[in-house]
């Protein structure tokens, strides 16, 4: 039996393992949202013109309060809201001149994740693996031991 992960089959115990197709998936994925994000800028270079922008991503839905947290600190930057692509990734852009104007800022006026971040839910993932894993194989000793 195959599993297919986008153009890739792929066979549980043999040819491509499973990490590796999951890892291709998540390359094509994130390749196919930065070429969305480009896609998605319709700008003539007058818009552009005395603006700097920003996509703020998070590995966790940024809605609700998140989403108001998140536009209140970029706001203490001088970030305005463009668009929102969906709720892991969201455009700012602020004028140039508006740099030095807000020293002190409870955030970097650079950053570009908000809460989790992919890597940071992946270590916290295989972490969790290694953790039930390691309460199975005790169970397991104790078991034989008794």
């Amino acid at each position: 039996m195959a599993l297919e992960i986008g153009p890739y089959r792929v066979k549980p115990w043999g040819g491509i393992n499973m990490a590796g197709a999951a890892a291709a998936a998540a390359a094509q994925e994130q390749k196919r949202k930065h070429e969305e994000e480009e896609q998605l800028t319709d700008y003539r270079p007058a818009d552009l013109e005395g603006w700097e922008f920003k996509i703020v991503r998070s590995a966790g839905k940024i809605v609700g309060d998140r989403f108001q947290q998140l536009l209140a600190e970029e706001a203490e930057n001088g970030w305005e809201l463009v668009e929102k692509f969906d709720d892991y990734r969201i455009r700012f852009k602020r004028r140039i001149e508006e740099r030095g104007k807000y020293p002190g800022g409870t955030v970097d006026p650079y950053r570009t994740t908000f809460g989790l971040t992919d890597s940071r839910l992946a270590v916290i993932i295989v972490l969790a693996s290694l953790g039930i894993f390691g309460v199975i194989m005790l169970a397991i000793i104790l078991l034989a031991n008794s």
